[in-house]
């Protein structure tokens, strides 16, 4: 078992020092799921470590906003019924006007998948839309990268025991530590350069993928057959991006993943989840969509289905692709074994898709676009961004040029070009 005071440490040091990349005079604000109204009261600990480190990098001001997810379950037990679409006057308004400042953002998870297992899907759903309309203008800075930004996750006692059934709690507890500091690189004697060379090689593989200039990518696998057009524009991200402040930085820690938009008219055919998908405190398993000129058409789940037709019936693009990622079957994630219930970590265990709104840095120039500009080369727009999971050691990636030609990109999920 590790050392978790160190971990914490070494943690904290990767977060706001490759993470974030956090500059001298930088307000910090550390979030967590924003349906939950802050970061869990369980990464505590994790919180008060980044705050040092945080101000011995300079920080002006670092704030917390925190929540409590007993207190989401006092509300679905206990208000009314008629409550459920409000939401915080006062946070999506401040959230704005951080980011409109320039200042840096940190969300944490350490939530527990089964939350709202077994309340009602319409409620939850009123509560994930009244949330996602609240902090729009927040999430689309965001998705522009206006400034710098970072997803860490840290260890609780339901996520471990949802995770780790079979131990005791505090084995739990610890093996789920143990997990995230491994596949975060905490257990190399260097951290920070261990991630500078991992996001050397996949800014390498980007590039490798914007030079390619394919018009299609086509998906083969168990329950999988699947055609997605690429914009013209398109641009393949990885894991380090520049914010419009100009801060490099890295959206995800853990992440394995290079990325691009779908043109959002031009998905066809079947696709099936590999993984189950945690969304809203409810788990969607065995998940299938069919598509037809871009739109899902058919959607069924073996358990979570009320939840994910709720979920693509959000608004009109919320039944469209906004993402396509790759990620080798071999990664550190995927070798783990474990199913995490948590997209964070699970996204970067396996190729994935995202139903929802389409991140305008995957366009050459749709950060300065208009979001009816964007829509007209081809992104999606959407109150909601879902990735799920569909890579495994037996799918087939390959790419399709103009003229027509394809060449192999995956085979049994790993990389060829």
């Amino acid at each position: 078992m590790l050392d978790i005071d160190d971990t914490l440490r070494k943690y904290a040091d990767l977060t706001i020092r490759v993470g974030l990349n956090l500059q001298p005079g930088q307000r910090l604000a550390i979030i967590g799921p924003l349906a939950n109204g802050g970061v869990s009261l369980d990464a505590a600990p994790l919180v008060r470590c980044l705050t040092e480190t945080a101000y011995r990098a300079g920080a002006s001001y670092v704030e917390a906003i925190w929540g409590d997810e007993a207190l989401q379950l006092v509300r679905f037990s206990h208000a009314p019924r008629d409550s459920f679409e409000a939401t915080s006057r006062w946070l999506g308004p401040a959230l704005l006007d951080h980011v409109r400042a320039g200042d840096a953002v940190l969300m944490i998870y350490a939530n527990d998948p089964d939350l709202l297992g077994s309340y009602d899907p319409e409620q939850i759903t009123m509560v994930q839309l009244a949330t996602a309309r609240a902090v729009r203008p927040f999430r689309d800075l965001l998705a522009k990268n206006a400034t710098n930004w970072t997803i860490v996750a840290a260890a609780s006692a339901a996520w471990a025991r949802k995770v780790f059934p079979e131990a005791a709690p505090e084995v739990a507890l610890a093996r789920l530590w143990d997990a995230i500091a491994s596949l975060c690189r905490l257990d190399q004697p260097d951290p920070t350069a261990a991630w500078r060379a991992h996001l050397a090689a996949l800014d390498a593989r980007k590039e490798r993928l914007n030079a390619r200039r394919y018009s299609a990518l086509l998906y083969s696998g168990p329950g999988t057959r699947l055609t997605i057009g690429l914009p013209d524009r398109h641009v393949w991200v990885s894991g380090q991006s520049t914010s419009g402040n100009g801060i490099l930085f890295a959206a995800n820690l853990p992440t394995e993943e290079v990325f691009t938009m779908p043109h959002k008219n031009q998905v066809d055919g079947i696709v099936s989840a590999t993984k189950a998908l945690s969304y809203g405190g409810s788990l969607i398993e065995h998940l299938r969509l069919r598509f037809s000129g871009g739109r899902v058409v058919e959607a069924s789940a073996s358990a979570g289905e009320q939840v994910l037709r709720a979920l693509l019936a959000t608004d009109e693009g919320a039944g469209r692709l906004g993402e396509i990622a790759l990620v080798p079957h071999g990664s550190p994630i995927s070798k783990s074994g474990l199913l995490f219930y948590s997209t964070l970590f699970d996204e970067n265990a396996a190729s994935h898709l995202a139903v929802g709104s389409a991140y305008k840095s995957t366009l050459s120039g749709g950060e300065e676009m208009s979001d009816e500009d964007f829509e007209r080369a081809g992104g999606n727009r959407s109150l909601t961004h879902v990735d799920f999971m569909i890579g495994s050691g037996e799918l087939d990636v390959d790419g399709r040029h103009a003229d027509g030609t394809t060449e192999p990109v995956m085979r049994s999920g790993e990389w060829v070009t």
